[in-house]
């Protein structure tokens, strides 16, 4: 999660891409052009580890966008291929 919260920060849509799990990934991806992202805190963790094909990640992602911050909470579900973490879809808070 903190991977992908830095490619958003630093706007690396290729990385994002290839994190996001093919069956929910969109063809393409733009950034919104001006949004500066301030923080990530994680709030929860649901599995995650060695063994475990499946996450659950709760977060909190504050940005500015033309001088209003924002705040984004999400619970996301991630799920381990071949090794690899994907993110797979999130429910906004």
């Amino acid at each position: 999660m903190r991977s992908r919260y830095s490619a958003f920060a630093t706007g690396q849509t290729d990385y994002l891409l290839a994190t996001w799990h093919p069956t929910t990934r969109p063809a393409t991806l733009t950034l919104e052009p001006g949004l500066r992202w301030l923080g990530l805190k994680i709030l929860s963790t649901e599995a995650g580890g060695a063994a475990d094909q499946e996450s659950w990640m709760t977060f909190v992602a504050r940005s500015k966008f033309q001088g209003r911050a924002q705040r984004l909470q999400e619970r996301s579900r991630f799920v381990r291929e071949h090794g690899r973490w994907f993110y797979v879809e999130g429910e906004l808070s």
